[in-house]
């Protein structure tokens, strides 16, 4: 089986493409911008016909893209989220039509979210902001392509090499910066180690008080994999969560445990970002991917924050102040 990865440089996509290397009978082919790349492709910026033409070439049996982009002004949000999606469907319906085509979305499509709910895919979307549409509108070009497809709609992963664009992988490297600094001063500072006196570090955050489905990266990839080969028509679209809603507050507490950080964690009123102000609550109902996949999270919070924190060195703190 030819299975090709779009955005196999990024966070999820590194977790995707580990994960199908391991698979036998399987030869697979990394797309990208870079020119070690297996198939060279830009879907922010290719036409449907340069990427057939690349797609011709590959031959693939599945196509699997992590192609995102979380940040940056909405030229490059509309580019990567919405218009990539589109022009990768345009140019397999041209180049491999029998191709599976995986694609990841994101709970952020969904929007806010009810206490106490679990959403599942019939909800109708309502997204908070720009990421959120722009990710919904990736989905619809999917689903709308007529190809053999399927959306895994991710929730918060969390795992080794999370970047500082989200909250984990920015705590982790505030974390990190401190216990840096803490090894400058010596191992009697009370910057990391006690927490107490005028010196102690002091990890500045926003509002953690909105609740979140996490999910284990690796897991995400074993989703993957299973859309992937999993023979026979898929439902459009899958939730790809842990199926539990935890206090942001709480992810924040276990990750300065696993750190060694006793130091203080101060909520910054103003410092959270607007996306998260709009949706206190996220958690998805994922019996759909269990009935269709046989796919379930196995890996524990507690675990993928210790892969996470293990990976630290890969991650550097952007700014002094982190937002879920």
């Amino acid at each position: 089986m030819r299975i090709l990865v779009l955005g196999a440089g990024g966070y999820l996509g590194g977790h995707v493409t580990e994960r199908l290397r391991a698979l036998p009978d399987t030869h697979l082919l990394v797309g990208g911008r870079s020119p070690a790349a297996d198939v060279t492709v830009d879907l922010a910026s290719d036409s449907p016909y340069e990427l057939a033409r690349a797609l011709a070439k590959a031959a693939p049996d599945a196509v699997v893209n992590c192609a995102g982009a979380v940040g940056g002004d909405a030229v490059t949000l509309t580019e990567v989220n919405a218009r990539g999606p589109a022009v990768l469907c345009a140019a397999l319906r041209e180049a491999a039509p029998s191709a599976r085509l995986v694609h990841l979305g994101s709970a952020a499509e969904y929007g806010p979210g009810t206490i106490g709910r679990r959403v599942t895919e019939s909800e109708t979307p309502g997204p908070a902001g720009l990421y959120g549409a722009t990710k919904l509108a990736g989905t619809l070009a999917v689903s709308a392509s007529g190809l053999d497809s399927v959306v895994l709609r991710v929730g918060n992963p969390v795992g080794a090499g999370a970047p500082p664009a989200g909250l984990p992988g920015r705590v982790t490297a505030l974390l990190a910066e401190a216990e840096a600094e803490e090894a400058g001063v010596g191992a009697g500072g009370d910057a990391y180690g006690s927490g107490d006196g005028p010196g102690a570090a002091e990890l500045r955050l926003g509002d953690l008080s909105a609740y979140r489905d996490f999910v284990d990266a690796r897991d995400v990839a074993r989703a993957v994999e299973l859309a992937a080969v999993t023979p026979g028509p898929l439902p459009p679209v899958l939730n790809v969560g842990g199926g539990e809603a935890l206090p942001v507050r709480e992810l924040v507490r276990r990750l300065a445990g696993v750190a060694g950080f006793r130091g203080r964690i101060v909520e910054a009123d103003g410092a959270g970002s607007a996306r998260s102000a709009q949706v206190s609550w996220q958690c998805s109902d994922i019996t759909a991917a269990r009935l269709a996949l046989g796919w379930r999270p196995v890996h524990s919070l507690d675990a993928s924050l210790d892969a996470l924190w293990s990976s630290r060195t890969h991650t550097r703190a952007p700014d002094r102040v982190a937002a879920p």
